[in-house]
């Protein structure tokens, strides 16, 4: 059991790596209002810090996160809070996709509704074979319209539609075969598989990093011709910066590159 004053969300560093675990549990991490609080509060923390390359978003127990706290939800009715809430949950998946470094996923039980609108708002996704996903929102009355946002993004239509409308759980398998996930791992080795994979983004260019990441979610809502317009812009500006002269120079040369993030 948690105890009462332990916090709702850890964050651990090392090597450029930040990894921020969902604390709640005995709650399977739902995403009540404080934790949302907390985990935004990180993210800008991050967002500000030089040294941190790549963010790892993990859970404690056997649940990654099932999604809004409906006793909370129950216990707090009207408009107002649930305007607010909602609005709260929507600026926090937002913040994840405009973090400068990369956010991987470490997804090692069920993710259901807003917990798997967090896990499409993610850069990457791992999940271990027992994972599973859902958004059952339909299965009490209450659409899943906001993990839609972040999921109609990341699969396919037909997918998305198949998740919202039928509302069953999905095995990490075919999560992987939709496109929700990246890697499917025995879950011996989820942690290894995640640290792996957070440890050569760690190794890249930080500059290098928010560049791209910056680019890839805004061409993505651009028509075709737009989006070449300003990926052009971006590689051009680029190619200007110091960490592109190092790397090319580091690559002729035959030599691991020494990034200054400028």
């Amino acid at each position: 059991m948690l105890e009462e004053n332990e916090p709702l969300l850890l964050r651990d560093d090392a090597e450029g790596i930040v990894r921020l675990t969902l604390n709640r549990p005995q709650a399977r991490n739902a995403l009540s209002r404080e934790l949302m609080s907390a985990l935004q509060a990180e993210l800008e923390r991050i967002g500000e810090d030089a040294g941190a390359r790549v963010v790892v978003l993990a859970a404690a127990g056997p649940a990654f996160c099932a999604g809004h706290d409906l006793r909370e939800i129950r216990e707090n009715t009207g408009r107002d809070f649930y305007e607010a809430l909602f609005a709260q949950c929507s600026a926090l998946m937002q913040s994840i996709v405009r973090l400068p470094q990369p956010v991987i996923a470490e997804v090692g039980g069920i993710a259901t509704a807003a917990g798997c609108q967090l896990v499409a708002s993610c850069d990457l996704a791992v999940a271990a074979e027992g994972a599973r996903f859902a958004t059952p929102g339909v299965n009490i009355g209450l659409f899943c319209s906001t993990p839609m946002v972040a999921l109609s993004r990341n699969v396919g239509r037909k997918q998305a539609m198949e998740m919202l409308l039928l509302g069953e759980l999905m095995d990490a398998a075919t999560a992987l075969r939709f496109g929700l996930v990246n890697r499917v791992v025995p879950a011996d080795r989820l942690g290894r598989e995640v640290a792996s994979m957070a440890g050569t983004i760690a190794a890249k260019s930080p500059l290098t990093l928010k560049i791209g990441k910056e680019a890839f979610y805004r061409q993505l809502e651009q028509p075709l011709d737009e989006a070449y317009a300003y990926a052009s812009r971006v590689m051009t500006e680029n190619m200007l910066a110091r960490d592109a002269a190092e790397g090319i120079e580091a690559f002729l040369e035959k030599r691991p590159p020494v990034w200054s993030g400028a």
